[in-house]
């Protein structure tokens, strides 16, 4: 029987690249550190983002850092990991919810 080594090499590689490129959505579901709610990313108020991210932080029992950063973090995380499919718009609001967290916390 003939198999053609190229095609499994491929399969290979797509199916890991698929993998690994799904890995940060399933990170933003199932983070072990927060519980956050639901599209919570999605919002349009900055303010109402960080109160969240911030309440999520302080409820948690699985974080590992102080509740400032584990709430910047996933905020970042996200940015981060969504940054090329993002709006300038969505951008420009998460970025804005960074400065409230910061304010949250007295970090100004």
């Amino acid at each position: 029987m003939y198999f053609n080594i190229t095609y499994f090499r491929f399969l290979d590689v797509s199916m890991s690249y698929n993998k690994n490129k799904l890995w940060s959505a399933k990170v933003t579901k199932e983070s072990n550190a927060l519980d956050l709610a639901k599209g919570v990313f999605t919002w349009s108020d900055p303010r109402k983002i960080a109160l969240s991210l911030k309440r999520s932080a302080q409820k948690s029992q699985r974080r590992k850092a102080k509740v400032f950063q584990s709430a910047m973090s996933m905020l970042n995380f996200y940015i981060n990991r969504a940054g090329k499919n993002l709006s300038g718009e969505r951008i420009k609001t998460l970025n804005r919810a960074k400065d409230e967290l910061r304010k949250l916390f007295g970090k100004e």
